[in-house]
């Protein structure tokens, strides 16, 4: 039986739709999410002060993206409303990252089967824990497919070199000092050539175990270069 005039085929579309959005990802400047002695250190190259690409979801959640801002920012505000309803309607405790995570997974796997377009952007949802046995790292790819991950993530059009910076130098119980010069590092040699990153084209953020009820903090340009000098 003969095939229809412009037929594709049902795989031939979803390698296209992943494709176009790896793309899209690939073009975005690189977040790295790590854990440390305290918490969880968000450090991503984004030198606008408005628009953020670490942001806080709920007491002992964040969120950090890359991609189309416009996109993850939809997917934010939708993180922190969810958040706020589970909280409001059974307890604050009820509200995980293993929740978000697998809400996030759900819509956009919806989202690269229905829609015309997939969304072009790369998820991690971070939880700080009681005790660093408790930090969970969930991250989140363009067609709804979740990792649960260990010690670190790294997104964006260098996250593979990243990747293999963070392999030689992270560890478990790191300073937060030293995971802020880790972070740099990263980041700075993430195009096989170093770089010269400055505080002010970075943002930085934690989630603080330390901190009462509320985890999240950012990091100021004189905060980091205090943190890097220390």
């Amino acid at each position: 039986m003969s095939m229809p005039f412009g037929y594709v085929s049902p795989e031939q579309v979803m390698k296209d739709r992943a494709d176009y959005a790896r793309k899209g990802i690939a073009r975005g400047r690189s977040v790295l999410v790590m854990t440390y002695a305290d918490g969880i250190l968000f450090v991503a190259e984004n030198p606008s002060s408005a628009l953020h690409k670490v942001s806080e979801i709920y007491d002992r959640i964040a969120f950090a993206a890359v991609g189309k801002y416009n996109e993850f920012e939809n997917l934010r505000q939708a993180g922190v409303r969810i958040a706020d309803l589970r909280g409001y309607s059974y307890d604050r405790t009820d509200v995980t990252g293993r929740m978000l995570a697998n809400t996030y997974a759900q819509v956009l796997g919806t989202i690269f089967t229905t829609e015309s377009k997939p969304y072009e952007v790369e998820l991690t949802v971070a939880e700080v824990g009681e005790t660093a046995e408790g930090d969970q790292l969930y991250r989140l790819t363009y067609d709804g497919s979740v990792a649960d991950e260990q010690g670190f993530v790294a997104m964006g059009g260098n996250a593979e070199a990243i990747t293999a910076k963070m392999q030689e130098g992270h560890r478990d119980g790191l300073a937060l000092a030293e995971g802020a010069r880790l972070g740099l590092d990263a980041l700075s040699n993430a195009e096989g050539e170093q770089r010269t990153l400055t505080a002010s084209q970075l943002e930085v953020a934690v989630l603080d175990r330390t901190r009462p009820r509320r985890k999240f903090r950012r990091l100021t340009d004189a905060q980091f270069d205090q943190l890097l000098s220390g």
